[in-house]
């Protein structure tokens, strides 16, 4: 019984572990924290570029897994000079060509525009600039700059189920009204882990711009 009590722990270790190590090498955009508040805290961030492709909102997961189809489409070579981003799990770099590969940045983005629409937008990495990224090939997939902004951020984990974010969302919202902070943008969720990792490792925020 020991021994199985033991095994259980070690592959809760292992699984923590791995679940932390496959985004600890992600780079992902450069921020300053301005300002700790209760439950959240204000972030500003620097620009940054994200590939992006709007959805038709009608199933909150099938709208994220096609989202995150057609954008992986371009970052696995599906653009005009055929570069490459290496992933790590739990989608594998394809094999292909000696293009240089770009190591992927976290997080991956969601927002709803309107009740009709969803926009899933991956972060690229910073050396790149708008001249220099290889265009999509999809017309779906669509590149944009996103300039410096100040943000209030709620952080939570486990799993990022549609019912849990738009709870985030409004929780957010309300404790923005309460300190009388302006929002001027929408909410949107960021997603910083792949599947399979461990429930309590996962990191997920809610992000919105403030005046």
């Amino acid at each position: 019984m020991h021994y199985i009590i033991g095994g259980i722990i070690l592959l809760l270790i292992i699984w923590a572990i791995g679940s932390h190590l496959a985004v600890r090498s992600l780079e992902a955009p450069s921020y300053t924290v301005v300002e700790k508040k209760s439950g959240y805290e204000i972030r500003q961030y620097e620009p940054y570029i994200v590939a992006e492709t709007v959805v038709n909102s009608s199933d909150y997961r099938g709208d994220l897994n096609q989202g995150f189809r057609l954008v992986a489409g371009y970052i696995f070579g599906n653009n005009t000079t055929k570069e490459k981003i290496s992933m790590t799990t739990p989608v594998l770099e394809q094999p292909g060509d000696s293009n240089e590969k770009i190591a992927m940045t976290v997080p991956v983005l969601e927002a709803q525009t309107n009740n009709a629409t969803r926009t899933i937008a991956f972060v690229l990495p910073s050396k790149y600039t708008l001249d220099t990224l290889p265009t999509p090939n999809n017309d779906l997939v669509t590149l944009r700059e996103v300039g410096a902004q100040k943000v209030a951020v709620l952080r939570f984990t486990w799993y990022g189920t549609a019912e849990r974010v738009a709870k985030k969302k409004a929780d957010l919202l309300s404790l923005l009204e309460a300190d009388n902070i302006v929002v001027t943008g929408e909410p949107q969720a960021a997603f910083y882990n792949p599947p399979l990792s461990m429930p309590l490792t996962l990191r997920n925020e809610i992000i919105v711009s403030i005046q």
